[in-house]
């Protein structure tokens, strides 16, 4: 067969048309279930219903937002996660879920096969974060346990410190911690910390008081008053039988320091007897106030006898008025305090005499004086009465004449020398003297008397009282010895005293004349 019988045969094949790729897998046909199932995987917070689907990116931020959330929140505090966190990420889930749930409607699972099964694996899922929630309320109550223990312990370690300075400057301290004491009873009342706080009031109390366990009573006054009003603040059950823990030694505290205050003769003790009458009125203390004033009255009236009379005076005037301040809850002075105070008055009164002649045996006559008529005139039926007169007469004419109190003047009167004493001066002037006798008298003025000047005392031949005149006069006898005399203008007149010294010796009529001068200026 030759090549031309076999012709060559060129035609072209033609492929079939192949159908184009499809962008995404078809949507799966909707499934409310599985749309249902992705949106409890995203409540879940990890985004595991975007995970079931697929959806990568917005799985990773449904962790991301996870976390930031466990970063606010962790570690736990007795304040929670911050209400605007919670809010936020709330809203998130929600978005997370809806939008889940539109996604899932048409999209098929990757894992598992089933809808239902996704949708149980999502419920038990919910568990988790119900849980976690569970579990941070209960880290969250635990550092709210500590919180408050960490302020117990602080408020502990106030009252340490503030027990080893003086009460008034640790009274805030001590405030300020009883304050955390009472919150914690009244606000936390199921926490551990309020659980220690009875105990804690021991503490309290033993270290507040505890300037009367050294025995300091004055200084524990306070304190223990202070004590008395904490029931006020804390609840009663806290306290147990502390309630009344003060009361005996404020009250012993109260006695003793005004004891010691009545002896030493401190200003405060009145007032703290007063405030143990008023307070606990039928204690042991309290029994023993009237006594203790009682003697320190029957002190002060021995020390009249003694060297320094006049200072007993003084203190026994005080201690009438201070005892009359002490008054029982009625305001009123007790009985036999009000009978202290009188004791301590008419004794003082009394011993004004005594005070007296110390004064004038010290040589401070103007005192003695003035201490001599004040008794005089308030005890005009005293035994010493018109003694004490003729004291204060010999102290006035001592200050100018001093060695007229070399002596202290006696009862006696009269004598067997005669004196006359005559007045050549207008003014009436009160005649004094003392020596071995003393007394007084008062002249008239002589109407038709002039007031000598100067120049006229210094002229020869000056002689006042001259026989040839009328005077107003006065005799008197006196015994034998030096006698000092003084004249005194009477009322409102400037003339100076005049003093005059004589030395009576018996056979003598004498006479004592009284003028007056004018000074040179």
């Amino acid at each position: 067969m030759s090549g031309d019988q076999y012709g060559r045969y060129d035609q072209g094949f033609v492929m079939p048309p192949v159908p184009p790729m499809p962008v995404a897998p078809p949507p799966a046909p909707a499934d409310g279930v599985r749309a249902v199932a992705v949106a409890v995987l995203n409540l879940s917070g990890l985004g595991l219903g975007y995970a079931l689907v697929r959806r990568w990116v917005l799985m990773a931020a449904c962790l991301a937002a996870t976390a930031v959330l466990l970063f606010v929140a962790l570690p736990a505090d007795p304040d929670g996660v911050p209400g605007f966190a919670l809010v936020l990420y709330v809203l998130f889930l929600v978005a997370v879920a809806a939008h889940g749930a539109v996604v899932g409607l048409r999209t098929r699972l990757a894992w598992p096969p089933s809808a239902p099964l996704a949708l149980a694996l999502g419920l038990v899922l919910l568990v988790a974060p119900a849980g976690g929630v569970v579990a941070y309320d209960g880290a969250r109550d635990e550092a709210t346990q500590q919180m408050l223990l960490d302020r117990l312990d602080q408020a502990d370690r106030q009252v340490e410190a503030a027990g080893g300075r003086a009460f008034s400057s640790a009274q805030s301290d001590y405030r300020e911690a009883l304050e955390v004491y009472e919150n914690l009873s009244a606000d936390h009342p199921d926490s551990r910390a309020a659980a220690k706080v009875p105990a804690r009031m021991k503490t309290y109390y033993a270290t507040v008081g505890a300037a009367y366990e050294k025995g300091d009573y004055c200084e524990a006054i306070a304190p223990l008053d202070y004590l008395r009003t904490v029931p006020k603040k804390m609840p009663e059950t806290d306290l147990s039988d502390l309630k009344t823990w003060p009361d005996d030694r404020l009250a012993t505290s109260l006695y003793e320091c005004a004891s010691d205050g009545l002896t030493s003769g401190q200003s405060t003790w009145a007032a703290q007897f007063g405030e143990l009458l008023s307070t606990f009125p039928d204690s042991a203390p309290a029994a023993k106030v009237e006594p203790a004033v009682g003697s320190a009255v029957s002190a002060k009236v021995k020390g009249l006898s003694g060297s320094d009379p006049c200072t007993a005076v003084e203190q026994l005037k005080t201690l009438s008025g201070q005892i009359q301040t002490i008054s029982a809850e009625d305001g009123s002075v007790t009985g036999a305090l009000a009978k202290d105070a009188d004791r301590a008055s008419v004794s003082a009164a009394s011993g004004t005499y005594n005070c007296g002649v110390d004064q004038y045996k010290d040589g401070d006559f103007d005192k003695a004086q003035t201490t001599m008529e004040e008794y005089a005139s308030a005890h005009k039926s005293a035994k010493n009465a018109a003694l004490a007169k003729k004291i204060a007469i010999a102290a006035e004419i001592a200050q100018t004449v001093p060695a007229a109190g070399k002596k202290l003047p006696t009862t006696r009167s009269g004598g067997s020398i005669s004196v006359t004493v005559q007045n050549d001066s207008p003014d009436d002037i009160t005649v004094m003297y003392t020596g071995p006798v003393t007394g007084s008298f008062k002249l008239k003025g002589c109407g038709s008397c002039k007031t000598y000047s100067f120049a006229d005392t210094l002229s020869i031949g000056f002689k006042p009282c001259n026989a040839n005149r009328n005077y107003p006069e006065r005799t008197i006898s006196l015994p034998v010895g030096t006698t000092y005399f003084l004249h005194k203008p009477n009322g409102d007149s400037l003339a100076s005293p005049a003093s005059d010294t004589a030395k009576l010796e018996p056979g003598y009529i004498y006479t004592e004349c009284a003028y007056t001068t004018t000074s040179l200026s």
